[in-house]
Parts: C-alpha cells; structure tokens; sequence
C-alpha cells in the first residue's frame, strides 16, 4: 500500500511541476493545437493552444512507477511493465499523429490505415507477451472473457493456437475500442482528464481489493486469479496521479491540451488494466461515459448513411449540448457526474458480486 500512495504522490507532483516547463517549451515550438471549423465557433479562440500534453501524463506515469519501486525496493512485475508498454507504445502512436497535425498545420495528422496499423502493432505484442510470463500457473491475461473475473467463455476453447489468435483479435478489440473511446472525448477541456482521473481511481480500488483478496494469500471460493494485483493497483494509482495534476492546467480554459498522445495512452492503459485484473466486460460500465461518446459517433455517422439524417446537430455528443446552448464548463461538470455514476455503478457491481459470492 506504501508503494501506491508514493507512485501516486510522485505522479501527481511531476505532472502538476513538469506541465508548465513543458507549456513553456511548445510555446517556443508554436506547437499549437489545429482546430476543426465544423465544431462550435466558441472553440476557435482555442486555435494555437499548445497540445501533446499526454507526453507529460506518460512521463510522470513512468517515472511514479520506477520510483516508487525504487523506493519501496519491491520488484517490477510482468503485468505493470506490460500495461506501461501498453499505455507507452499507443502514446507513441498519438504523438506521431500529433506532430503532423502541429508541423503540417492541418486537422489529418496519421491517415486511418497508418494510426490503425501502429495500434495493431502495439496491441498484438502486448496481448502475446500478456499470456506468457506464468507465476503459479498464472499469467498476467487470461483467454477467459471476464466481467469481474473470469466466466466460463473461454477463446482457447478450440485449442491453444486457436485460443491465441482468438484473444488477439479480442485484446485488439478493447484497446482499439478504449483508446479511440477517450480521444473522441478529448474535446472539451478537461473533460476527459476528469473522467480518467475517476475511472483509474476506480482502478485503484478494484486492484488493492483483489490484492486483499488473492488466491496465492487468502484461498477461498471467492478469491481473485490475478498474477500482480498489488502492482496493477501502483500502475492505476500512477496514471491517476498524473491526470490529477495534468488536470490543474487542463482545465477550462485550458493552457494545454493532451492530443491523442494522452488520449490514446490512456485508453491503452483503461484496455490493460481491464484484461490484466480480469474485467474486460466492468470497463464498459467503468467508463461508461466514453461508450456514450463513442455510440453517438456511431449513431452518427450510420444515421447519415442510411437515411440522409443526423441524430445530433454535431457528434461527438458533447458538442451537440455546446450548439444547444450549453456553457462549455456546463457541459463538462455533468458529463463528470455521468461518469461518476457509472464508475459508482461498476464498483457496486464488482463488490456485489463478491458478497454474493463466485
């Protein structure tokens, strides 16, 4: 628990101290954010606003997670250093779409195919590794489908090549479903800082209860078959601290904008902590505000192919409130409370399960 509280406190504090320094650095760049003309007029004042703030949450999430392992003198583990290099490499992604956006001056940065590619790329080399890597017959993901633990659905049920590509397809699914689901809500200042910062504090608890509870310290009918629940709990608490501080500057009226280089990471690392602590089907409860964003988009866009009609006056959803009306800061607040409730709702749902029992 000691190794948790220090990550989160060494997060928080480099990425509250660091985002200034580096505000000041892309200022010097002209690194400035691209915006598109079709949104709410109200949002061009925000045209040049320094972006590839996610490079800030990163950092600060990587330095947490060694320090405090460095402090504690505990080890490194399998499923912390895979969900880092999850959260990394797609961060690595963002930040290549985002400098062509800045240096090209231009809404397009990584073309669809290009983006996809890079995502597959990262998403095949950590659902691979993420079945490797057994400790007392654990590994850090299992070809089980879960929702608070593993079902009986298992992808390996064909056998072990089979079950492989199976749960490679299917890990490519929830990250590619999570990372895109944060960027399409990344477009009102700080609404997706704040949502995050609710969503892996969920985390948190979900990893120290199951740390509590573990089958290699407390046997029992109710107990988790999670390889590192204590160190997903320091990966959580690492990126949570760092969109906490991220969050001081990102708030409206922003002074610096994450870019897909925040977005992308920290949907990657949403998808890792969902497949590593066995909730792979929670996360769509947890953060259940970015399903919304993502099904308005959806919505959108077959409505206008089907039927020559759009749902919204402008998708993603949260800008169809800003053309109704709504203050931007308005908009924001109760899209929080919306993802304050489903994250109140996804722990009630994984601690009931619990009480009632396996």
């Amino acid at each position: 628990m000691r190794a948790v509280l220090i990550a989160a406190i060494i997060s928080l504090a480099a990425s509250l101290l660091g985002t200034p320094a580096f505000i000041r650095f892309l200022v010097r760049k002209s690194y400035g954010q691209f915006i598109r003309d079709d949104g709410p007029t109200s949002h061009h004042t925000k045209r040049g606003t320094p972006t590839m703030g996610g490079a800030v949450i990163i950092g600060a999430s990587v330095l947490a997670y060694a320090g405090a392992h460095l402090l504690t003198w505990t080890p490194f583990t399998a499923s912390g250093l895979l969900v880092m290099f999850l959260m990394t490499g797609l961060g690595f992604v963002g930040f290549a779409d985002d400098y062509i956006k800045i240096s090209k001056q231009r809404s397009l940065g990584l073309r669809s195919h290009e983006k996809l590619i890079g995502q597959t790329v990262v998403a095949i080399i950590f659902a691979v590794l993420s079945l490797q890597f057994e400790h007392k017959n654990v590994a850090p993901a299992s070809t089980h489908i879960s929702f608070v633990r593993d079902t009986w659905v298992d992808l390996a049920f064909g056998g072990t090549a089979l079950g492989l590509v199976l749960f490679v397809l299917w890990a490519n699914l929830m990250i590619a479903g999570t990372s895109n689901g944060v960027n399409l809500t990344d477009g009102l200042d700080g609404l997706a800082t704040g949502a995050s910062v609710m969503v892996f504090g969920a985390y948190v608890l979900i990893s120290i209860w199951q740390f509590n509870q573990s089958c290699s310290i407390t046997p029992s009918d109710k107990c988790y078959e999670v390889r590192d629940p204590h160190d997903l709990a320091l990966v959580a608490a690492c990126v949570m601290g760092a969109c906490f501080g991220f969050l001081w500057w990102n708030a409206s009226p922003a002074k610096i904008f994450m870019g897909d280089t925040g977005s992308l990471a920290l949907g990657g690392a949403l998808a890792g902590l969902a497949i590593t602590t066995r909730t792979e089907l929670l996360i769509v409860i947890l953060g259940g505000l970015f399903v919304l964003e993502t099904l308005s988009v959806i919505i959108q866009v077959a409505s206008f192919k089907t039927r020559r009609k759009r749902v919204f006056r402008i998708a993603p959803v949260h800008h169809h409130f800003e053309m109704l009306g709504w203050n931007e800061v308005t908009v924001v607040i109760r899209f929080w409370i919306i993802c304050g409730l489903c994250v109140a709702l996804g722990l009630g749902l994984f601690y009931a399960e619990w009480v009632v029992g396996a």
